[in-house]
């Protein structure tokens, strides 16, 4: 006998619909519960009140069903995707009822409710007999539960697994399994109701998609999947009956274990001989089934592969990134909540925006570089990528894979944490970004008016904090104190242009650009970029946060170097193109959101130091040759113990930062460890342009490459007075810096730091030197005779003097005896500026040396 297709009929429906739903739960209490009553003390006729102060039914809500996370196999959607990782609340995928085997349906009838399709939702049969059963025992030992009934408790059930505390899913839990008189009654009252508004069919198939087969797993579909690895509609018969016994008793006869597996055949074979006795299959069908063991050769366990820790190989990070970021997905839901809680109900597809052909390229790269673990140190690595005009993340790989298990937080070759972004989607607080903040300062710099060929001063690595401007009032201020920086390498000098700053990373240059901005304005213009510290407080105004000690997430230094790349424009990172619903309908993924950050202006100033940063300054070991213009920036820690390498084309940013996840061990202990940032940056970019390629940057402009800059003015012969003024009328800091002998008067100006005509930033401190008036002309004497020549020096006062013979050769030999006693040179020549004292030689022709 097979199922049918009909509405609720027979015995209860008739009565129901002649007596009404109180003489019916009179007859409930009668012959079902009485002996309850009795040991209760409950009236009668509070227990009619109960049952008919319940709803007429309950809707068979959507189950919760697994999220199918895919990523874009290239950047051409004709390639289609690959699906990277199931989430899912419950191990469920519902089906319909053709997708479910008849060998279940029958199982079903036979081993739960045989007379399903002839009772309208109590069985009369069934409740005298558990009556009877009752009278016996004193209690409530049966229920005469119909599957209708079971699928009332389980819709109870399966809403308190949607709780939002483990406590209140418990609680809710062991109210919907109660053995109680009020739960008998509203299950009988309910299961009437679902008779009436739904078919026999509906109510069997929600049965079997929503009754839980043991753990995590619910649906006949999941538990085909999962202990025989196939699908609900090409079971066996015996594999159907096995199924259908776990239901009564999930923990003692699921297939999960193999302690369960002779609970469940007992309880199989029960099913079986039942299927046999109401004709649902064969007496020879059912010794087949009876005779096929529930053993290892019977069950083909496959472990469900939910959640992250699941995920492919390539993407385990960016699917816990996905799950992390369901609340900002405007298409599942109004609220976040209302997101949170239609993403735990399920059967999303989501089609990301990785980019898996270059994710596969970064992630073999990134770990056939950096290991999981070292002894030297606690290393991490991250490359991400994202395309500059829209934000969509392409890549996200890092050195560690996903598994946030227990298991997996005593292995050090894993981790729960994804270091590509912040705290709040991965658990990381961000790392030290070292001189690729620099970019930021660079920014601010622009955005003043200021140019790129302007000096700064790269000499000091002493500063006093409390003399940089700091107008925010949330970044760490005021400032005060000593400021002792160094360059890498030891470098530095006396001026330095910006742009070559830039290129060579010099930090005391670049202590000197901030000194002459407003911090607050070096966090303006990397907030404007999308930066932000990946602990979520905001960026620390500090003098040396130019330098780069702020703690920022990969993914938001890509982003923001990709807003230079595209011009300006800054697009935030997004994940998703689209979605589909479990009904087949498409929603809307996240759409690009991008803005104006800076000016096209800015930006192409900005990028020209960054070109020659990878062309010849510091990220050589980055470039790629590949004619695909591309900008960047190198940064390390004082300590070394953070290295990135930064770069953008105008379609795609990296971001590569290798490093310690803990400690502060310098990567340069580590082999080749300055160098492992551009061994991944090189061949992830080469394959980033292979695919989007890359334009040209345009030009910087004139204006930003003199900006505000001042020719320093020839101030030697003025006053102390009048260079001060001058200086000062130009934008510029006066300072004395000591005496030099002179040959100007005494007390002026004989020099300065800077060459007249230097372009010098406005704000900067010239130093003068002030004449001693010591030093005079220095007489010429070569041609003269000796005696008149050594009185000559008398007369002009030098007295330090000393002869050289030069022996005259013979005339043969082109000699000139006339020379005899002639001053032939001088040191110093004559002309020079020198001091009285000043010792001066002559040498002297002579016919004999000897």
């Amino acid at each position: 006998m097979s199922a049918q297709n009909q509405k609720a009929s027979g015995v209860i429906g008739a009565i129901a619909g002649m007596l009404g739903l109180s003489a019916l739960a009179g007859v409930l209490v009668t012959v079902m519960v009485t002996p309850a009553l009795a040991v209760t003390g409950m009236a009668a006729s509070n227990t009619i009140g109960i049952f008919e102060g319940l709803p007429e039914y309950i809707r068979i809500n959507e189950q919760t069903q697994r999220n199918a996370i895919y990523a874009a196999n290239s950047n051409n959607p004709d390639d289609g995707y690959t699906q990277i990782a199931t989430v899912f609340a419950e191990n469920r995928e519902e089906v319909e009822w053709d997708a479910v085997s008849q060998y279940i349906k029958d199982a079903t009838l036979a081993g739960e409710d045989r007379r399903f399709y002839d009772h309208g939702g109590v069985d009369m049969q069934s409740i005298i007999r558990a009556g009877l059963g009752n009278l016996t025992s004193g209690g409530i030992e049966s229920g005469a539960s119909t599957l209708t009934m079971q699928l009332v408790k389980n819709i109870f059930i399966t809403e308190a697994l949607k709780a939002d505390t483990i406590e209140e899913r418990d609680a809710l839990i062991a109210q919907a399994q109660e053995q109680s008189l009020e739960r008998k009654l509203k299950e009988a009252k309910l299961a009437i109701g679902l008779e009436k508004e739904y078919t026999k069919d509906e109510i069997l198939l929600a049965y079997l998609n929503i009754a839980g087969f043991g753990g995590n797993t619910y649906g006949i579909q999941a538990a085909s999947q999962q202990y025989f690895g196939i699908p609900a509609s090409d079971v066996t018969i015996a594999q159907a009956a096995s199924l259908v016994a776990i239901v009564q008793q999930p923990g003692a006869r699921s297939l999960g274990s193999p302690d369960n597996y002779e609970a469940n055949q007992a309880r199989r074979d029960v099913i079986l001989r039942s299927m046999g006795a109401e004709g649902f299959i064969t007496d020879a069908e059912m010794r087949e089934a009876l005779n096929t063991p529930v053993d290892e050769n019977f069950v083909t366990p496959t472990a469900p592969r939910n959640g992250c820790i699941a995920a492919g190989n390539y993407a385990k990070q960016f699917c816990d990134y996905i799950v992390k970021n369901v609340k900002n997905f405007e298409s599942l839901g109004e609220t976040e909540q209302e997101r949170l809680d239609n993403w735990k109900l399920g059967g999303y597809d989501v089609y990301t925006t990785m980019n898996l052909q270059l994710q596969v390229v970064t992630q073999d790269r990134l770990r056939g570089v950096v290991p999981t673990t070292s002894t030297i140190l606690d290393i991490g690595s991250v490359a991400t990528s994202v395309e500059a005009k829209t934000g969509r993340i392409l890549t996200m790989a890092q050195n560690r894979p996903f598994d946030d298990s227990l298991e997996g937080a005593a292995n050090p070759n894993v981790t729960a944490i994804n270091y590509a972004t912040d705290r709040e989607y991965g658990g990381s607080s961000g790392f030290q970004t070292g001189s690729t903040y620099k970019i930021f300062g660079l920014v601010a710099w622009l955005q003043e008016g200021r140019g790129l060929n302007e000096i700064v001063d790269a000499s000091r690595f002493e500063l006093n904090q409390a003399a940089f401007l700091d107008t925010c009032d949330d970044g760490g201020g005021p400032w005060g104190g000593k400021w002792e920086f160094k360059n890498s390498g030891g470098g530095g000098g006396t001026a330095m242009s910006v742009f070559n700053a830039t290129v060579n990373s010099v930090n005391s240059a670049y202590a000197s650009i901030g000194e002459q901005l407003d911090q607050c304005a070096i966090r303006g213009a990397a907030e404007s970029l999308g930066v932000h510290r990946a602990d979520g407080n905001p960026l620390q105004t500090n003098p040396s946060a130019i330098l780069g000690t702020n703690e920022i997430a990969p993914l938001t230094m890509a982003s923001a170097f990709a807003a230079i790349g595209n011009g300006g424009i800054y697009c935030e990172p997004i994940a998703v193109d689209r979605f589909v619903d479990r009904d087949g309908n498409e929603l809307e993924g996240q759409q690009p959101d991008c803005r104006r950050a800076i000016t096209a202006e800015v930006a192409a100033a900005a990028a020209a130091p960054m070109a020659s940063v990878i062309t010849g300054g510091t990220a050589t070991r980055s470039r790629i040759g590949d004619g695909v213009p591309i900008i960047g920036k190198t940064g390390s820690t004082d300590s070394y113990n953070q290295t990135w390498m930064v770069g953008t084309t105008t379609e795609v940013a990296t971001a590569v930062w290798v490093g310690n996840v803990t400690g502060r061990v310098s990567m340069l202990r580590y082999p080749s460890g300055s160098a492992l940032r551009h061994e991944i940056f090189r061949p992830v970019m080469a394959a980033a342009n292979a695919v989007y390629g890359g334009a040209a940057f345009p030009a910087p402009p004139a204006r930003l490459q003199t900006g505000s800059g001042v020719q320093m003015p020839d101030l030697a012969g003025q006053t102390q007075e009048q260079a001060k003024a001058l200086l000062e009328g130009l934008g510029f800091r006066f300072e004395v810096g000591g005496q030099v002998d002179s040959a100007l008067p005494e007390g002026v100006v004989a020099g300065a730091n800077y060459a007249p005509g230097t372009l010098l930033a406005r704000g900067m401190t010239v130093k003068v030197t002030i004449s001693r008036g010591n030093l005079i002309n220095l007489p010429s004497v070569v041609g003269l005779d000796i005696d008149t020549a050594i009185s000559t020096l008398n007369d002009a006062g030098f007295t330090n003097l000393g002869e050289v013979c030069a022996e005259i050769p013979p005339e043969e030999e082109g000699g000139d005896p006339e020379l005899d006693g002639i001053v032939t040179q001088q040191s110093p020549s004559g002309g020079s500026k020198v001091k009285y004292e000043t010792g001066i030689s002559l040498t002297v022709a002579r016919l004999d040396c000897s």
